[in-house]
């Protein structure tokens, strides 16, 4: 199969890597035909710690995807997660100057070239840039200004920047495994990609992707993204305080709250129990379904403690219509919908990816929404790039350059 027919994402979480490869259809949908999982070592709360360990990971899961797939892969589109990862949003204005004001796609991309310029820490890389919203002559909301007269053009971008050393750190991984990232893409924009509804991206929503070892946070707004941020906080948290309260090995607390685990101790019965061995493995003991409950809610609750500051540093001042989408492997957690209903006010719901044909039963669920959404993500990117839609194209130019600057710094 050619490489052009094939999309591949690669996302190298705190608890797994998996490797997705799907082949593009001619309708420039797409149909997954390997994926390959592996349990990660050497990433800690979404930072490398090991690289040889991070390597091998990635290798065990590009083998079997591809051996799944029949496809030698070579490119991917990677996602950059961690709590190093943050947004700024930022404007930029040109002046239409052309003899009929009639704003052509020059004017598009030196507006756009114009809001990027920020002043950043030498330590900060740009990885992604959004165009959020144009304003022409003060009449903002814009989407497609290509064509529209006016004397003055506005930009309001999203700017999403990360640690270089954790990038390059990044890199070093997958360039050591024989592979070349196509596109830098932020997991929380990769999970939403799999998970939202058209709808919800219109009216305003959160999704919220709580892994193994970060929470991921990404608000849109009239269907752009508007903030991102990670949270050095997830499932791992919970593991370990089942395995400090219950006392007993973290994998089988790992084990034990992924069958039994509840978010909140009010829907569990106080006679419902389950067998735990031991820290030696030698005996088991009872343990009340309820117990084990009381151990995971202040967990979880703390964790939306921190998303709903999170949401409050934005400085997002809508309602959020369409509420949160809460997706990851900790949203398969029984009672999560109620609990965060209580801690946000706020409409909620578990996002899976759905929007998938082929080999698909295995990653049709919100553990695998980032990896998805990366081949969701790759696969639009190579649409627009055949017949990019007025504007995208352009902004589409912008991200090869940052991609150009990537590939200096990281020579």
């Amino acid at each position: 199969m050619e490489a052009h027919d094939i999309v591949v994402g690669l996302d190298i979480g705190t608890t797994k890597t998996v490797v997705i490869v799907a082949e593009i259809n001619n309708n420039d949908s797409f149909t997954i035909i390997g994926v390959g999982e592996q349990p990660t070592q050497g990433v800690k709360k979404g930072g490398i710690v090991d690289l040889e360990a991070v390597i091998k990971s990635i290798s065990q899961a590009l083998e079997k995807a591809e051996q799944m797939s029949g496809c030698r892969v070579q490119h991917v589109y990677l996602a950059v997660g961690g709590a190093h990862l943050s947004s700024i949003n930022n404007k930029g204005v040109v002046a239409i100057t052309n003899r009929n004001r009639e704003i052509t796609a020059d004017d598009v991309d030196r507006v756009l070239q114009t809001a990027k310029v920020v002043a950043l820490p030498q330590d900060r890389k740009i990885i992604h840039i959004h165009p959020r919203q144009y304003t022409i002559d003060g009449n903002d909301g814009i989407i497609d200004p290509i064509g529209m007269a006016g004397a003055r053009m506005e930009a309001e971008i999203n700017i999403v920047t990360a640690s270089s050393n954790a990038l390059q750190n990044l890199l070093r991984c997958v360039h050591k495994s024989g592979l070349q990232e196509e596109e830098l893409v932020p997991a929380p924009l990769a999970s939403a990609e799999a998970v939202l509804l058209p709808d919800e991206r219109d009216l305003g929503c959160m999704v919220v992707d709580i892994g193994g070892g970060t929470t991921e946070c990404a608000i849109f707004d009239q269907g752009r993204l508007w903030f991102t941020s990670v949270l050095p906080v997830g499932g791992n948290l919970i593991t370990n305080d089942v395995a400090i309260g219950l006392r007993i090995p973290v994998e089988v607390a790992e084990v034990i709250k992924v069958e039994h685990g509840c978010v909140l101790t009010d829907l569990m019965p106080d006679n419902e129990m389950i067998s735990v061995p031991d820290m030696v493995g030698r005996d088991t003991k009872k343990v009340s379904k309820k117990v084990l409950a009381s151990i995971i809610e202040p967990r979880v609750r703390e964790i939306f403690s921190l998303i709903k500051n999170e949401l409050k540093k934005s400085g997002y001042r809508g309602v959020l219509p369409g509420g949160i989408i809460i997706t990851g492997g900790v949203a398969q957690l029984n009672g999560l919908v109620e609990l965060a209903a209580e801690e946000m006010d706020l409409p909620i719901r578990i996002g899976y990816p759905d929007k998938i044909s082929g080999v698909s039963e295995t990653v049709r669920s919100s553990a695998f929404a980032t990896a998805v959404g990366l081949v969701l993500y790759g696969v639009k990117n190579l649409a627009y790039g055949q017949a990019a839609p007025t504007g995208e194209r352009f902004f589409g130019g912008i991200i090869s350059r940052v991609k150009h600057l990537f590939e200096d710094f990281f020579a």
